[in-house]
This record gives C-alpha cells, sequence and structure tokens, in this order.
C-alpha cells in the first residue's frame, strides 16, 4: 500500500487555503492523503468525504506531530500566520527526523531572510534553518502575497465605502502577488516528483502590479467605480483588530506595508517579476488578479441566488 502524505492545515484558514487546496488536488491525482486538521468539522468531513484519512492534533505539541508523521512518505507544511511558527517547526523536524522523512515541502514567504522586513519573515527563516539542520529533504514555497489576502482585505471596505481602504501609500506602489492555488499546484508538483535538491528554494510571483491597477481590476470586474483611500497604519490596525485578525498577523502585515510603501519596486526587475515555476511546476500559467476577482464575484453571487 502506498504511503500518505500528510498535509498539514489541511481543513483551510483564512488566508490562500493552500493546505486544503494541496489535499484536494493530490486525492484528485489519486494519491493518498493524511489531513492533520486542527478540529473535526463540516471542513474535515468533506475532506474525509473525498477520501482522506483525517488526523486530529496540536501543531504544539510533539507527541501529536510524532503520531501525524508516522508512516507518511512526506509532509507539505504549512503553518498559519500566527504566534508559534518556531514551535511547530521544531515538532515537525524531530518528528520527521525520527520517521525517517527524505521529502517536506515547506510553505515560506518570499524574503526569507535574517533582515527581512517583518517578523514573520525572519521567523521563516529560522524554520528553513532548522529543517534542513534536520536532514529531512526540506524545499522552500516562497510565495509572494496572496491574492486572497487581498480579497480578505477589501471585501468590507468597496460594499461600505465604494473604495479600497488601506495604508498602501501612493497608487504606483507595486506589490508582487500570487494565487493560493498556485501556490498549491505547484507544491503537489514538489511532492509528487521524482526527486528534490534538498535546500532549494522556489520563489513564486504570480504578478508584480501597481496599486492602480489593482484598483482599476476591481473596478472593471465589479462594474462599478471604486476609488482608493490610504488611511494610516493606526487606522488600519483598529480596523483588523476589529474584525478579528491576530496580534501575529497584524504586527507582519503592518511591517510589510511599510516596508513595500517605501521600497519603490521594479516590477521588471529579477527579483520581482513573475517567476516561470508555476507553469514549470504547477502545470498552468500564473492565474490573473482578474480571474481571481472574476472567480471570486461569480462564487459571491451563487451564494446569494
Amino acid at each position: 500500500m502506498t504511503k500518505p502524505i500528510l498535509v498539514t492545515s489541511a481543513a483551510g484558514g483564512k488566508g490562500g487555503k493552500t493546505g486544503r487546496r494541496v489535499a484536494e488536488l493530490l486525492l484528485a491525482h489519486g494519491v493518498p492523503v493524511r489531513a492533520f486538521v486542527r478540529s473535526i468539522d463540516e471542513r474535515s468531513d468533506q475532506l474525509k468525504a473525498l477520501g482522506a484519512e483525517i488526523f486530529q492534533g496540536d501543531f504544539l505539541d510533539v507527541r501529536s506531530v510524532k503520531r501525524a508523521v508516522q508512516g507518511v512518505a512526506s509532509v507539505y507544511f504549512a503553518y498559519p500566520v500566527q504566534d508559534g511558527l518556531l514551535g511547530a517547526t521544531g515538532a515537525m523536524a524531530v518528528a520527521a527526523r525520527e520517521e525517517g522523512i527524505t521529502r517536506l515541502v515547506n510553505l515560506v514567504m518570499l524574503q526569507s531572510t535574517a533582515d527581512a522586513p517583518t517578523p514573520r519573515m525572519r521567523e521563516n527563516y529560522l524554520s528553513e534553518q532548522i529543517f534542513e539542520w534536520a536532514g529531512i529533504g526540506a524545499v522552500h514555497v516562497r510565495g509572494a502575497v496572496f491574492y486572497e489576502n487581498l480579497g480578505s482585505l477589501v471585501r468590507n471596505s468597496i460594499p461600505a465605502q465604494g473604495a479600497i481602504r488601506l495604508p498602501w501609500g501612493k497608487e504606483d506602489t507595486i506589490f508582487p502577488m500570487v494565487a493560493g492555488e498556485d501556490v498549491a499546484r505547484v507544491s503537489v508538483g514538489l511532492l509528487t516528483a521524482p526527486s528534490l535538491i534538498a535546500g532549494t528554494p522556489y520563489r513564486l510571483v504570480g504578478v508584480a502590479i501597481s496599486l492602480r491597477e489593482i484598483i482599476a481590476t476591481f473596478a472593471r470586474v465589479l462594474g462599478k467605480n471604486i476609488g482608493y483611500e490610504e488611511i494610516t497604519d493606526e487606522q488600519w490596525r483598529s480596523d483588523v483588530l476589529a474584525r478579528g485578525y491576530n496580534t501575529h498577523a497584524i504586527e507582519h502585515l503592518s511591517s510589510l506595508w511599510k516596508a513595500l510603501r517605501s521600497a519603490g519596486l521594479d516590477p521588471a526587475k529579477a527579483r520581482f517579476a513573475v517567476t516561470d515555476t508555476i507553469e514549470k511546476i504547477g502545470g498552468a500559467k500564473p492565474t490573473t488578479l482578474e480571474a481571481f476577482v472574476r472567480q471570486g464575484a461569480s462564487e459571491r453571487t451563487a451564494k446569494s441566488a
């Protein structure tokens, strides 16, 4: 019997839901999946109906992680943007090493360095080092800002104020972005590839797009005039805190917005240009922002019908 792939964060969270997408794609290709979930609910029931083995556990309890890893072939590791990343990394590294795992796909952010501009990105860098020290064949998927995060940020302000309200600076600010779906497809490609070189980073940028183009895309797809209201970091913090964002995510995103505002990014430069990894490993061209927004608009229309 073929060993399953352990997929963490498989239920899907508030961001790109890559764990959920990876599990579904693997199952669609006939690859057995052990879905690591925090709780049993409708989402885990849906995965079970698709054929996944459900493992209810705690990312931060090494005993739980060791049980999750027993008998699996490889691991997809994606930790939500909240406190605990390094503890979860350590638990997984120990468990995977003891089990003899030789392939782990680690989802991190586009800039994963010791001097990265946000605390979460610096933790990502340490997470990469821990997995590599463990000698478990880790590779690192470095994703840009998810379209899904953008969608979540503007979902409330457009209907209420008719404007995108964010502390993103001037309209020529450039944002490297990617669809969660594309990250998942690349991750599945890596999990099922014949071989990988341990320690390899895979940068995923689907588009380098200006705020002006983002606003125009939403206006075009939604068929309405949409403006941009630049708000202060303090206003944004207050808004998202009231909407339930955790303080770890708020600190990361606040630092990210400041860095992007001041970076003066050039979309033509190699560091931020669209990468061919999505097409080569994921099997399709990067999802455009317009396609993402259209899909979201169609889903909302279907739910309200």
